[in-house]
């Protein structure tokens, strides 16, 4: 005969925590205890992609591109903005104006802000 089993919660939450500098020493060490994970020594997205301080519109228009599998070629048909212009913009050696942002905020259906 089948019995009930529990299930056990897949879904991770994080938490943040303030208190003097003991209460949260024995915090970490409850915590590791317990077999929970401490993230305060992972590294940033600026820390692992240092080309997001300076080129976060480029990075993002990269990314993009690359999520809807598309070309740079295929991307300038679509918005209109020359393909070396796109490749600049990219690699950083071209600002994205308001003006090619918004275009490229249609063609990906997102905020005209991310690529500024």
């Amino acid at each position: 005969m089948l019995e009930h089993t529990r299930k056990h919660h897949t879904k991770n939450i994080e938490a943040r925590f303030t208190g003097t500098p003991d209460r949260i020493r024995r915090l970490r060490e409850l915590a590791k205890e317990a077999g929970i994970e401490d993230i305060t020594d992972m590294l940033s997205v600026e820390e692992v992609f240092p080309e997001v301080r300076t080129n976060k519109g480029g990075v993002v228009l990269r990314g993009s591109r690359y999520k809807d599998e598309l070309t740079q070629e295929q991307l300038s048909r679509l918005t209109g903005i020359p393909r070396p212009h796109i490749s600049g913009m990219e690699r950083g050696a071209r600002p994205i104006g308001k003006e090619n942002a918004k275009k490229l905020a249609a063609a990906f259906n997102c905020d005209y802000r991310l690529f500024l």
